[in-house]
């Protein structure tokens, strides 16, 4: 093995993490594998040690550490050395505390942040966040627990870096101040205003000059409805796919968190698997139909009803396609088990493209936001030859306790046996916490055998993340692409389907596997 490669480990059964010793030979395995992708390769994501390299199939990533060792890295010199001046106030919630750990003082820490230039080193974790390093008087942990919300435009610490919040996202950074700069702007040619090997320079200020407001929206187009959205229920998005290809960018896979269900209906219904369907948790969704069309609905198990004026409601059944005339209304009823339906319509529907997806993505904020009430829905015309499929046998509903198959590690030395041991052995409960980015459980609290701060490294859907508090977060598809807390297991990719579907109070066992044991079954 080449001596820039200290380490290939398994990252779950479609990615493996090579660990590195340092920074430019990060860059430069980085820069080799985006010159010439391995067989199979979707995605890449570099940090501070280490390059995740993610596969389109068990198959491909099994291939992975072979050829990798053949890989000689690039000597990379950076392309993107401008210096870019971000105004911030200071003011942020863990200046007094990061003062404190520091030593400094709150002044020494606004005096520290913005004395040094820092150098963007890597991107990752949401779209336009990049890694900044400075000197290590500012060297901080993150928090014990992260916050759920993080506000957009936050200036952070932790360990070793810096960095903005370019939106409201999940984190766990100690807070330090704001800025009102446009992290992450898709009509600008470069949609990040920082890439890697960018100088940036911190400015104290009081207050931020705006710009005066420019009008949008003024010029509305009455576009004629094919559906038209009466209630939403507590979330509907849009959903296809997603976008495999892009964690480079800090842009997570986003698309359907049971995938399954998502093939199904659009089976159902004709389509293309990739189509976009809408994707509903918890029922409640409502919806009028303006032309006349062809749905199907799959996922959990709820009850379906269909309404006119004219006539008796009537209920049609899950998994299986049946038309919604002009002046009918469907209602999705909260479901009797499970959580997220997936209602596709024949042809599929018809929104902007937004990188090669129009799924809803919660974490980045691309694409369509959530349905509201009054939302106009076009559908896209379905090709000639397209048939619609028969009714299938509806899925099994969830189990008293649903048993997640994982792989361990990548950084399960983190642990010690008897802990991992303890991990297996718990019955964990989803929280209300829980979203599209990851179910937060609750349990025995585990604790690490290795103290310190992991540095940031990629991560994948299906990763078992263990904050300092020692309950799991299990990320699913709308998760961070970066994260400095160690991950114990992966979840295989094809039992993701069944987390998709737990409800606040639903119980998880994780059942251990071997790569090789996989291999074999």
């Amino acid at each position: 093995m080449p001596t820039h490669i200290r380490s290939i480990r398994p990252v779950g059964d479609r990615a493996v993490l090579v660990q590195l010793g340092s920074l430019s030979e990060v860059l430069g395995l980085y820069e080799a594998l985006r010159e010439y992708p391995l067989p199979g390769q979707v995605d890449l994501v570099a940090a501070a040690e280490t390059v995740l390299v993610t596969a389109d199939s068990a198959a491909s990533a099994r291939g992975f550490a072979q050829l990798l060792r053949a890989i000689e890295p690039y000597t990379v010199a950076s392309a993107h050395e401008g210096l870019v001046t971000i105004d911030v106030i200071y003011d942020g919630d863990d200046l007094d505390e990061v003062g404190e750990l520091t030593g400094l003082g709150p002044d020494g820490v606004i005096a520290a942040h913005t004395a040094q230039l820092w150098t963007a080193a890597f991107g990752g974790f949401a779209p336009g966040f990049a890694y900044l390093v400075g000197d290590d008087r500012l060297r901080v942990s993150r928090r014990s627990t992260p916050r759920g919300a993080v506000p957009a435009g936050s200036v952070a610490l932790a360990d070793a870096y810096s960095a903005v919040y370019p939106r409201v996202t999940p984190g766990g950074w100690q807070l330090i101040g704001r800025t009102d700069a446009a992290l992450w702007n898709l009509d600008r040619d470069q949609p990040a205003l920082i890439q890697p090997g960018s100088r940036v320079q911190f400015r104290a200020v009081r207050e931020f000059v705006r710009a005066a407001p420019t009008a949008i929206g003024t010029d509305i187009v009455d576009l004629p409805a094919d559906l038209v959205v009466v209630q939403p229920g507590p979330q509907t998005t849009v959903q296809d796919l997603g976008r495999p290809g892009l964690a480079h960018l800090g842009v997570a896979g986003a698309g359907a968190l049971d995938r399954g269900a998502l093939r199904r209906a659009n089976r159902l219904v004709g389509n293309l698997a990739s189509a976009a369907v809408l994707e509903n948790a918890l029922g409640g969704l409502v919806l009028d139909a303006r032309t006349e069309q062809v749905l199907a609905v799959a996922g959990a198990s709820v009850l379906i009803t269909i309404d006119r004026t004219d006539a008796a409601p009537r209920v049609v059944p899950t998994d299986a396609p049946f038309a919604l005339h002009v002046g009918e209304r469907l209602t999705l009823d909260a479901p009797v088990s499970g959580v997220r339906s997936y209602i596709a319509v024949r042809g599929g529907f018809d929104l902007p493209l937004v990188l090669g997806s129009r799924s809803s993505d919660s974490m980045s904020g691309i694409g369509p936001g959530p349905l509201l009430a009054g939302t106009v829905l076009r559908v896209l015309p379905a090709p000639p030859t397209s048939v619609v499929g028969a009714a299938e046998p509806a899925v099994d509903p969830p189990a008293a306790v649903t048993v997640l198959r994982y792989i361990p590690g990548p950084r399960a030395d983190w642990f010690s046996a008897d802990t991992l041991a303890d991990f297996d052995r718990t019955d964990w409960a989803v929280t209300a916490q829980s979203n599209r980015i990851g179910l937060r459980l609750d349990g025995r609290a585990l604790e690490r055998a290795r103290g310190g701060e992991l540095p940031s490294e990629g991560t994948v859907s299906g990763a078992i993340q263990l904050p300092a508090s020692g309950l799991p977060v299990l990320f699913l598809a709308d998760h961070p692409v970066t994260g400095g807390y160690p991950v114990l297991g992966v979840v295989l990719h094809t039992d993701l389907d069944k987390a998709a579907q737990l409800g606040t109070g639903a119980r998880i066992r994780f059942l251990a596997i071997t790569s090789e044991t996989l291999n074999e079954s």
